[in-house]
């Protein structure tokens, strides 16, 4: 009689286990699990339109001139003198200097990188 139940349970065991794996690599889908987008940097005019809506909604022009954002701050460094590269001005936003605030907690990776990119293809022309 107890070999029978032990029997039983064992069957139940072995569907149990296999219920757990079917739910869990089919489970998020099947429960409408929402998928997590990540903000990835656009490439060539859109990345540049990308960096200037970046440079506005950021505040950069309310410390730095920067013409081709019509930008005339006077607190930060006038980056159409400086003329940074992409890498100097992606260091300096990610990690600030000076009075400037560092940004990586308020802009991702990507986001960091298309604005350096901006102010470094579009300062001092």
């Amino acid at each position: 009689m107890l070999r029978a139940v032990d029997r039983g349970l064992a069957l139940v065991c072995v569907a149990a286990a296999a219920l757990v794996l079917i739910l869990l690599f089919a489970g998020p889908s099947v429960i409408g699990a929402k998928k997590t987008t990540v903000y990835s940097a656009p490439s060539g005019a859109a990345r540049t339109a990308a960096g200037a809506k970046l440079f506005t909604s950021s505040g950069c022009g309310s410390c730095h001139t920067l013409k081709a954002a019509g930008a005339g701050g006077a607190v930060g460094p006038n980056l159409d003198q400086v003329r940074p590269s992409a890498s100097s001005a992606a260091a300096i936003i990610r990690s600030g200097g000076g009075p400037m605030p560092a940004f990586a907690d308020k802009l991702s990776d990507a986001q960091i990188s298309a604005l350096a990119s901006y102010v470094a293809s579009v300062a001092g022309r």
